[in-house]
């Protein structure tokens, strides 16, 4: 009950972070938009009277100073989707993958009790390009470049390919036993990505029942 108190804040602020660039069309709004939530966290990180708010209350209950500033570094990269995102080659999307996807895992993880940051971060890279790519066509449709430079096939199956990498090298070094609730998020994960080494013209797809199972398999088992 208490991780999920945790949690759940704090995911929420993500969608709210996330949706930000694109409820807009005007580029200032959006920018305010992002300042706002930066200037909650400083409250949070700060200690000083946190806005009253029906994410930011919750979201100052559950996490502290620390998460506070690494919250804003996503909120910063985040910066990036207001004029649509522009990456230069491969290792610029990693990155920006590992301050958004990988910051919201790790601030998660951490505060469960994780310790290993650059494990969590990898399985938050992994499922974060997963998201992006599962994006993609509706970025797409919105005038949006979502991928770098490259045949898009062997982009996307060379990103799925990094995605794998970074989870075995998560699984590697398991999380303790109280923060493996937060990575369910992931069982889906590994699937997903195979699927998109083998076909990367397809987008993301995974069966319900299949996945289904392999949720409640890691919930019985606590395997990450």
């Amino acid at each position: 009950m208490l991780l999920r108190r945790m949690l759940f804040p704090l995911y929420a602020f993500n969608l709210e972070v996330a949706r930000a660039p694109w409820v807009t069309k005007e580029p200032l709004i959006a920018e305010m938009r992002l300042q706002w939530w930066r200037d909650a966290l400083e409250e949070i990180a700060e200690g000083t009277t946190v806005r009253r708010h029906e994410v930011v209350t919750p979201l100052a209950a559950a996490i502290d100073a620390t998460a506070a500033r690494d919250l804003d570094d996503l909120i910063d990269a985040r910066r990036a989707d207001i004029e649509g995102p522009r990456f230069a080659d491969r290792d610029d999307l990693m990155r920006y993958l590992d301050r958004t996807a990988g910051t919201l895992l790790w601030t998660g993880a951490r505060m469960a009790g994780a310790a290993d940051e650059a494990a969590v971060r990898d399985a938050g890279v992994a499922q974060g390009i997963v998201a992006w790519l599962r994006a993609g066509p509706d970025l797409v449709e919105k005038g949006r470049q979502p991928l770098p430079p490259g045949d898009p096939a062997e982009v996307v199956r060379d990103l799925a390919a990094r995605g794998r990498a970074a989870l075995q090298r998560f699984r590697a070094s398991p999380p303790p036993r109280q923060a493996r609730p937060v990575f369910l998020v992931l069982s889906d994960t590994d699937a997903e990505l195979r699927a998109l080494v083998s076909d990367p013209g397809a987008p993301p797809a995974v069966n319900p029942a299949a996945s289904r199972l392999r949720l409640g398999w890691r919930v019985l088992t606590g395997r990450v």
